[in-house]
C-alpha cells in the first residue's frame, strides 16, 4: 500500500489502492524514473515526489498517465507554464549552472575564466573525476559521466553494453577527450532505433583499443596540457544490461503531454527513460515536474 510521506506541493501525492493489491491511481509531479541494475532485467520505478511506483510487475497490464495541468520547476518549486532543460522554469534555466550550455558541451567549460554561474555547484559536479566510456545503445557511442553516476547514466541511456575507458580529472577534460573521439564514433543515441530493440552486440574492448590508437596524438596533447595523471587508461570489465520489455514496437510513436494530456495503453516495458506502450512511447525525463495521475 502507498502511504503519504509529506504534504508540500512539490512532493504531494495520493494513492488509492482498491481490491487488495490493485491500484486505482497514484498522483504527483513526475521525476525521472528510478533505475537499478538487476537480473534478469533492469528494475524500474516511476517517481512522483515522495512516492515511487514499481513498474516491472505492471508490464502487460493496462496503464495510463493523465497530465492534470500544472508544471513545477524541479529546482525552485514554482509553477511554470513551460518546462525548460528537462524540468526547470525559465528563470532557473537562465540562472543555474546545471542548465548552462557547457553542461551539454563540456569542452566549453568556463570555470577557469571565473564566469561559472555557480562555482560551488561546479566544485561538486564538474571539478570531480569523470570517466569517458563507450556504450552500445542504438550502436556504438562515446560518452562521459561522473564516477558516481555509473551505471545509472548507462541505464538512463538504454545501453545494453558499457565500458569505462579513461579516468579524467574534470568534466572539461572529459569533454575534450570526447570531442577527440567523436571524430571517429557517434556521441548521440538514435532513440527511435534504441526503442525498436537491442542493438547487435559489440566487442567494446576492441573498439576501445582502436579508438585510443586513432586518437593517440590528441590524447598526448591533452596529457601535455593537463598532466600525465589527468588522463588515465582503464582496463575495466564490460557491463551488460537487459531491459524489461515484453514486445518491441515496430513503429516508434512519440507521446507527450503538451499535445496529448492523457496517455494510455498496455505497458510493454521500459528502456532508458522511456515508457513503452502499445500506443507509443513516453519520455518520462522530458516531463519532469509535470503533475500527473497514474492509473493501473
Amino acid at each position: 500500500m502507498f502511504r503519504p510521506a509529506g504534504s508540500c506541493l512539490k512532493c504531494a501525492w495520493l494513492a488509492v489502492p482498491l481490491r487488495g493489491s490493485h491500484l486505482e491511481y497514484i498522483a504527483g509531479h513526475l521525476e525521472k524514473m528510478r533505475v537499478h541494475a538487476a537480473t534478469p532485467a533492469v528494475d524500474y520505478a516511476l517517481a512522483l515526489g515522495a512516492a515511487t511506483l514499481p513498474l516491472n510487475a505492471l508490464i502487460g497490464r493496462r496503464f495510463g498517465i493523465e497530465f492534470t495541468g500544472s508544471i513545477l520547476c524541479s529546482a525552485c518549486g514554482r509553477p511554470t507554464r513551460k518546462s525548460y532543460s528537462q524540468g526547470y522554469c525559465y528563470p532557473c534555466s537562465q540562472r543555474l549552472a546545471e542548465c548552462d550550455l557547457c553542461i551539454v558541451n563540456p569542452a566549453t567549460c568556463h570555470y577557469e575564466r571565473g564566469t561559472c554561474r555557480d562555482p560551488a555547484w561546479a566544485q561538486g559536479h564538474c571539478m570531480q573525476e569523470h570517466v569517458v566510456y563507450l556504450s552500445n545503445t542504438s550502436g556504438l557511442k562515446v560518452g562521459i559521466t561522473r564516477m558516481t553516476q555509473m551505471p545509472t547514466r548507462w541505464l538512463d541511456q538504454g545501453a545494453t553494453q558499457a565500458l569505462a575507458i579513461l579516468r579524467v580529472g574534470t568534466r572539461q577534460q572529459a569533454g575534450l577527450v570526447e570531442a577527440a573521439l567523436r571524430a571517429h564514433v557517434a556521441d548521440r543515441t538514435d532513440w527511435r532505433q534504441m526503442l525498436k530493440g537491442d542493438a547487435a552486440p559489440l566487442e567494446l574492448a576492441h573498439e576501445r583499443d582502436r579508438l585510443l590508437e586513432l586518437c593517440a596524438v590528441e590524447l598526448a596533447q591533452l596529457r601535455d596540457r593537463f598532466g600525465a595523471e589527468a588522463l588515465r587508461d582503464l582496463q575495466e570489465d564490460e557491463a551488460r544490461f537487459a531491459y524489461p520489455v515484453q514486445t518491441w514496437p515496430q513503429k516508434v510513436v512519440a507521446l507527450g503531454f503538451d499535445k496529448t494530456p492523457q496517455v494510455e495503453g498496455t505497458l510493454l516495458g521500459m528502456k532508458g527513460q522511456y515508457l513503452i506502450l502499445d500506443t507509443g512511447v513516453l519520455n518520462v525525463r522530458k516531463h519532469t515536474g509535470y503533475a500527473v495521475r497514474v492509473s493501473a
